[in-house]
């Protein structure tokens, strides 16, 4: 199995709306069918959630290490055996699955780059205890850099002093998308950070203390609101239990 976690410099954050009552069907034959033969085919499934404000939403990311490399591991994949024996059970659980954000690393944490080989064996029904925010931030066209920028000055630090981690953080990528077979949302300029906390305790205690930070409330949070366009996204996720990052 190739070895893709650390090459990886192209990524897809994917969020498909689901019929309802069908999510834990298409996590079962996702975790169980189309994690290592994606994994062969030369992508790096990083992690899969349920959104836990969504019953029936499904995200999940994965890279690789360029856009050529994207359709050729795609190609391998969406034109491969396992895919085409499992594809009905998958695309009969979706009722829309275009809401996808092309982006490129701005920062990965070593907790992100984990290699395939230490993921949860498929008999695994352990349930990570972690909540996960995923913070999509719209910017102006061209300035998810310094949207990045400002976060790694200003609001990095709070965050961690608050009990998160961020195990990543992501910009636009704006290459045309080499496989269109699968759409993408193109034109978008979005800075992207994924946040954990180890149990939903931790986020709630993280909560408070932002609250009552003047700091967050009257500096953090107003730049924040400037430097964007529209509100910024937040997703509350649950590893499933096969999921990489956890």
């Amino acid at each position: 199995m190739r070895n893709t976690a650390a090459a990886a410099q192209v990524f897809e954050l994917r969020q498909y709306r689901l019929h309802p009552g069908a999510r834990e069907t298409l996590i079962d034959v996702f975790d169980r069918e189309f994690l290592e033969t994606q994994e062969e085919a030369g992508m790096h499934v990083a992690a899969q959630f349920r959104d836990l404000d969504e019953t029936d939403s499904f995200v999940w990311l994965r890279g690789f290490a360029n856009m050529e490399t994207r359709a050729e591991a795609l190609g391998r994949f969406y034109g491969g055996p396992v895919w085409a024996k499992h594809r009905d059970v998958a695309n009969g659980t979706m009722v829309n699955s275009d809401n996808v954000l092309l982006l490129r690393p701005a920062r990965l944490d070593s907790s992100f780059q984990l290699p395939a080989a230490e993921r949860p064996r498929p008999d695994s029904t352990a349930q990570s205890s972690a909540i996960f925010l995923c913070a999509i931030h719209y910017t102006a066209p061209g300035k998810e850099e310094a949207f990045a920028a400002f976060f790694e000055d200003k609001v990095r630090l709070p965050l961690l002093e608050s009990g998160a981690t961020v195990p990543a953080s992501f910009v636009s990528e704006h290459s045309a998308n080499t496989f269109p077979r699968l759409p993408v949302r193109q034109g978008e300029a979005v800075f992207v950070a994924l946040l954990r906390f180890s149990t939903p305790q931790a986020y709630a205690t993280h909560r408070g203390a932002l609250a009552a930070s003047r700091q967050w409330t009257e500096e953090i949070e107003p730049q924040i609101s400037q430097r964007t366009w529209r509100a910024t996204e937040v997703l509350r996720l649950s590893p499933t239990s096969r999921s990489l990052v956890r």
